[in-house]
């Protein structure tokens, strides 16, 4: 009798665990968006930093920040989706939050400011 209620008992939790699935995000924007920018210090010298944002399908990301190929500076944050436009909410107060569209006719694709400016674009 025990071995048959435990047999029933793995069944039934199985048969539970199997129920619930996790909907699949396919979102555009998944997948790692940089921005780099290099500056003269002098005329031998340059200065090259590189901001990179990293969007997974949970609705969580993290963001990174390089100087010169060494990372300065990170911190994770999430993201939301509203009409095509994208809420990137920073878990650090020293980043401010913002949001971007995504412009899919562009090669390669590109996150802009509500101004037009270039906020990343796809790597």
């Amino acid at each position: 009798m025990k071995k048959l209620f435990s047999l029933l008992s793995i069944i039934g939790i199985i048969a539970i665990s199997n129920c619930s699935s996790i909907p699949e995000n396919n979102d555009p924007i998944l997948g790692i968006w940089a921005k780099v920018e290099t500056s003269n210090i002098d005329n031998k010298s340059s200065d090259t930093t590189r901001e990179e944002w990293i969007f997974n399908d949970v609705y969580l990301g993290r963001y990174q920040s390089y100087s010169n190929n060494r990372l300065v500076f990170y911190t994770d944050f999430k993201w939301s989706v509203d009409n095509g436009t994208y809420t990137i909410i920073y878990g650090d107060p020293q980043v401010t939050d913002v949001t971007v569209s995504l412009l899919k006719a562009q090669d390669p694709e590109i996150l802009a400011l509500g101004n037009g400016s270039v906020f990343a674009t796809r790597e």
